[in-house]
């Protein structure tokens, strides 16, 4: 008589933490990688996080950058690429003491995005408030909806 194991689905199709460690290692080394793609792997490491919608007239990117001067950033338009450089001092300078954890980052960064070819890079605006960069990029003239009127008679 053989003994026949039964699974519990729920189970088996769980991903464990070292089932995701090795997919995203695995990505790494795929050939063909995705730059613009979600690495989880190296997620919120020393690189702020960026959001970017789209409105009805404009693109909006927000970056947060607690601690990060406005004088420290430098901000590049080339093509329909956005670049955003900047350098996170570090603040405390504590000699006599020692860290037992430490999860806020310092030093220089850089992040780009490539934006839509509708972007006018000639009216972008910038603003620094509470630790938060806004741009706002907006559209092309001739890209942006249109409302058409229509007269019944």
């Amino acid at each position: 008589m053989n003994l026949v194991r039964r699974r519990n689905p729920a189970m088996t199709n769980r991903e464990t933490g070292l089932d995701q460690l090795q997919r995203n290692i695995n990505r790494l080394f795929d050939l063909d990688w995705d730059w613009d793609r979600d690495l989880e792997l190296f997620e919120g490491m020393g690189t702020p996080a960026i959001d970017l919608f789209e409105e009805n007239d404009n693109y909006v990117v927000t970056c947060d950058l607690p601690g990060v001067k406005k004088e420290d950033l430098d901000i590049s338009v080339s093509g329909n690429v956005l670049t955003i450089k900047g350098e996170k001092k570090d603040s405390r300078e504590d000699k006599d003491g020692r860290y037992y954890r430490r999860e806020t980052w310092s030093g220089s960064f850089q992040r780009t995005v490539t934006l839509p070819e509708t972007v006018d890079p000639n009216k972008i605006n910038a603003e620094m408030k509470n630790g938060e960069l806004v741009l706002t990029l907006p559209k092309k003239e001739e890209v942006k909806p249109r409302q058409i009127k229509v007269n019944v008679k």
